[in-house]
């Protein structure tokens, strides 16, 4: 299987010379055609299922569709746009025009990486790439270093969560489609923000998927919980991996993209001598040669293996990082979390310990909940390799009403959660708007065109609770309300509860970037000690020349603590300056120490 690293060649893609080149895989078809400008054109018969055709008479910004032996056209499966949503033509557009302004753009080193999740359609009150734009400013200042932005391929209507696309390399038009993302790119790189795109490469949406109809993009020796999973090693699998190599490649070639999040790769079903995530990563060291750049490769994963993020020439495949779900339930049953759900394997505060040490919870012990003994030891893998979070769009969005951290927990549990997460060796991920308390819910939403499907995602949503978060009545993820409800509400940064939130976040993320112990990923220089009566953890983390203590106190009452040693604060999350009860000592020398009731007390030695 051939594929250049240089160049995107399945689709519709022009040359230097402006002419058309329409490479089409369609391994069991007797005829194709390419129909556009009320004319039709035949395909020629390429080797392993694919079809070409050079022209000039195809223009960009021309509507065309594909017939496979003589039925209606359809959307090109490697379309880049779709102006008129998934049923509608495709647009010929051509990805070299964009004017890049950032030749100077270094993609800072993974370590460093603080990020930002938002979803376009919720994150402003017009949804669409341009009002992020007007809102990089308002980023930097908080002090991420990466923002990620959730799925932006082609979906049906103009809202979805982003996880029901069906054109992996088409930029949904509502948002702004592809000269919306790349003009976004180039400003947020100019802002000194770098940009993660979150994929979906194991899973199809419902509607308008089309690939089926044009080969066999899909298998039935797996079963997913989104049906037949895609072919990654059946029978004709090399014409479905080239066309997913080929999407990595292109966002990160043609859309100047620093990192990719690729959502559940537990349910990319493969047992090929080489997986998939292993050859994606192959050819992108092979674009990194070309570019010049560094690209890193992001996975959501809960199986607890690390053959994902080990290197290749390790045995693994090469991932750079991790989401890691098992810091974020830890936490939450810490904070007081109802254990159900996914919540009813963690204990709070010891797996909390746990997590930071080993990264994963659950490293071969036996899971209650999964019957059966789960997970490898993390030994040797440095802490950038996970992401850690207090809240994101899954653990929000998979509640039944949506609620946010800022309507379930208390102002002071609100500030511990985020300390917790930004004093870890590993990876921080804000969820937009956390970080000045927005009390709006984020739930699941869509907008599909079919009402027989629309039903069955509303009795799906119903099932889903049955026996998680039962109580109340499951929003309809159809009804435009659902949508509008889970957008910010930027306004409430004139208010002063929320000011001050804003500026307790912008002053942890300043810790943390700037402090030598704080900003390091090192795994091996960190200590736990629980105290479970008291419902306290303690964490020390240190370099050669400097040791930092964080006191975590998780319970509803002052807890005293002895600390040895000579101790000076250098973050406080109970102090007054930010809306806290009082004030921690400046300075700790061999004593006892009373913490706030869900207070993080941060001293430097």
């Amino acid at each position: 299987m051939e594929i250049n690293v240089y160049k995107r060649t399945i689709g519709v893609n022009f040359n230097k010379d402006h002419l058309a080149r329409i490479e089409l895989w369609a391994p069991f078809a007797k005829e194709v055609e390419v129909s556009f400008d009320n004319k039709t054109f035949a395909l020629n018969k390429a080797d392993r299922g694919y079809w070409e055709l050079t022209t000039a008479k195809l223009k960009p910004g021309m509507r065309y569709g594909f017939a496979i032996d003589g039925k209606a056209p359809l959307p090109d499966p490697a379309s880049l746009f779709q102006p008129d949503s998934v049923h509608g033509q495709s647009a010929a557009t051509p990805l070299h025009n964009f004017k890049w302004t950032d030749q100077s753009w270094r993609n800072p080193d993974l370590g460093n990486y603080i990020i930002y999740e938002l979803h376009t359609g919720t994150f402003t009150p017009e949804g669409n790439f341009t009002a992020i734009e007007e809102k990089l400013d308002y980023l930097v200042e908080l002090g991420v270093i990466a923002i990620e932005i959730m799925p932006v391929a082609q979906f049906a209507g103009e809202r979805n969560w982003g996880y029901d696309g069906v054109f992996p390399f088409a930029v949904q038009n509502s948002y702004g489609g592809p000269d919306g993302l790349q003009k976004l790119v180039d400003a947020c790189h100019a802002k000194g923000l770098a940009v993660i795109l979150d994929v979906v490469y194991n899973h199809m949406g419902p509607e308008g998927n089309y690939l089926g109809q044009y080969g066999p993009y899909f298998t039935e020796k797996y079963n997913t919980p989104w049906g037949g999973a895609i072919n990654f090693d059946d029978a004709w699998c090399d014409g479905v991996r080239k066309y997913f190599i080929e999407n990595v490649l292109m966002w990160f070639r043609d859309f100047h993209i620093d990192a990719l999040r690729m959502d559940a790769v537990h349910a990319i079903k493969d047992f090929s001598p080489k997986h998939i995530l292993q050859e994606m990563k192959e050819y992108v060291e092979q674009l990194k040669q070309v570019t010049g750049r560094e690209h890193y490769l992001i996975i959501e994963c809960d199986l607890n293996d690390t053959r994902y993020i080990k290197t290749t020439a390790e045995g693994g495949f090469g991932m750079d990082a991790q989401w890691t779900d098992e810091f974020h339930h830890a936490l939450r049953v810490a904070a007081g979390q109802k254990r159900d759900g996914y919540y009813a394997d963690f204990n709070g505060l010891e797996d909390m310990a746990k997590a930071y040490a080993d990264a994963y919870v659950y490293d071969g012990q036996y899971s209650e909940e999964r019957h059966k003994t789960f997970g490898v030891k993390a030994t040797g893998l440095d802490g950038k390799q996970f992401v850690v979070f207090s809240q994101n769009h899954d653990h929000i969005g998979n509640r039944m009403l949506g609620e946010r951290t800022s309507t379930l927990l208390s102002f002071e549990m609100q500030k511990l959660l985020v300390a917790a997460v930004m004093v870890s060796p590993y990876l921080p991920l804000l969820f937009m708007g956390e970080e000045y308390g927005e009390p709006n819910p984020f739930q699941y939403f869509v907008s599909h065109t079919d009402p027989e499907l629309v039903e069955a995602v509303r009795k799906g949503r119903r099932e889903e609770f049955k026996n998680f978060q039962s109580e109340g009545e499951a929003p309809d993820p159809q009804a435009i309300d659902t949508f509008e409800r889970s957008k910010l509400q930027w306004e409430l940064l004139k208010e002063q509860h929320h000011q001050v939130l804003f500026s307790y976040y912008k002053a942890l993320i300043h810790l943390r970037k700037t402090h030598a112990v704080l900003k390091t990923t090192t795994r091996d220089t960190l200590q736990t000690t629980l105290k479970a009566e008291q419902h306290v953890l303690i964490v020390k983390r240190w370099t050669a020349e400097q040791e930092v203590v964080c006191l975590l106190n998780f319970s509803e009452q002052r807890q005293s603590v002895d600390v040895s040693g000579n101790w000076t604060k250098i973050f406080d999350s109970a102090s007054t300056q930010w809306g806290g009860p009082a004030d921690a000592p400046q300075v700790v020398n061999s004593n006892s120490i009373t913490l706030q009731p869900q207070s993080a007390t941060i001293y430097a030695q």
